[in-house]
């Protein structure tokens, strides 16, 4: 059989001349698409400033920082400040305590969004549906502050409604603020009922864009209404779930400062001291910035590492990811 002739160096110049002209202009893209990159501008100045340019503080952690010294002139110790953290007696406790809050989130108010705008889903009456929604996003945009308060109303053992009940019907009082005992489910209780509501709305969104034709031939075939939510459903989410589960590994170590601040006290403090607390009593009202900044990069690099192996997981068994 005979072989194809090998082109020339002329037509092989010729072909990249071609390939040249017709690859796509990077100018001439940003000048086509002008507009939508300066609508972008905003977002992107956002995170330069405010989360890019101060990463620079992160060498705080390897620095004996002194005030009056400065930062170029502080003594560099590197990995010293994570030995004494690591070595620290109470690391274990605020590793403890940290995870456990972080699990109960993901198991007890992760779902409850998704289980929300199921139901919402399938109300039918379009008015009583925006009534609820309504309704149930209004916590989200309540103080923390607002928030601790009534539920120290609620719970206070000197005329709390709670307890009073409590009182009333058992003869008892639980002294729900003070126990560590009953300080994760407290804190659980206020996100829940804070931030599901608003949480259905990436959910809401994601059913929106499930194709009617699919539950009109699911009906036809005899499926009911459960058949419909674990065959179709479910399924059509099932990327903006994991997406969601993804990011939410990044705030593993990150329960949220301002909440647990604001229940915390001498008494639950051994269920409630997290890293977040911690790095503000050592930084803040300690002067330990050298050390709260260790602290608070150890988070970091755990977050990011978790939200890196949680996405590749998602991408090994066979899942769309973040990237």
């Amino acid at each position: 059989m005979k072989q194809a002739a090998a082109p020339s160096q002329a037509e092989l110049m010729r072909a990249t001349t071609i390939h040249k002209r017709t690859r796509p202009n990077v100018l001439a893209r940003l000048k086509k698409d002008k507009w939508l990159y300066l609508l972008l501008t905003p977002g992107l100045l956002y995170f330069i400033i405010f989360k890019y340019v101060p990463m620079w503080g992160v060498l705080l952690a390897f620095k004996n920082y002194q005030p009056f010294l400065g930062f170029w002139k502080s003594d560099w110790v590197g990995l010293e400040h994570f030995r004494v953290f690591f070595t620290n007696p109470e690391f274990f406790m605020l590793l403890r305590n940290t995870l456990v809050l972080s699990l109960y989130n993901l198991v007890f108010y992760f779902p409850a969004p998704i289980i929300l705008a199921l139901l919402l889903n399938e109300l039918r009456l379009a008015f009583f549906k925006r009534i609820v929604q309504t309704l149930i996003y209004i916590p989200h945009f309540i103080s923390l502050v607002i928030v601790a308060s009534l539920t120290y109303v609620f719970l206070t053992t000197e005329g709390g409604l709670i307890n009073e009940m409590l009182l009333k019907y058992t003869g008892t009082k639980i002294d729900f603020l003070a126990s560590p005992d009953w300080f994760r489910p407290m804190i659980i209780m206020q996100t829940i009922w804070k931030e599901t509501g608003f949480g259905t709305i990436i959910f809401l969104a994601a059913l929106a864009g499930v194709d009617v034709e699919q539950y009109e031939a699911a009906i036809t075939d005899g499926a009911n209404r459960w058949r419909q939510l674990w065959h179709i459903t479910l399924p059509s989410i099932r990327s903006t779930i994991i997406i969601l589960l993804i990011l939410r590994m990044g705030d593993v170590l990150d329960n949220g400062f301002e909440q647990i601040f604001l229940m915390l006290n001498p008494l639950n403090r051994e269920s409630a001291e997290v890293f977040d607390t911690y790095v503000y009593m050592m930084g803040i009202t300690q002067g330990a910035f050298s050390y709260s900044t260790a602290v608070g990069l150890f988070k970091a690099v755990v977050g990011v590492t978790l939200v890196l192996g949680a996405n590749w997981l998602a991408k090994r068994f066979g899942q769309s990811g973040i990237y």
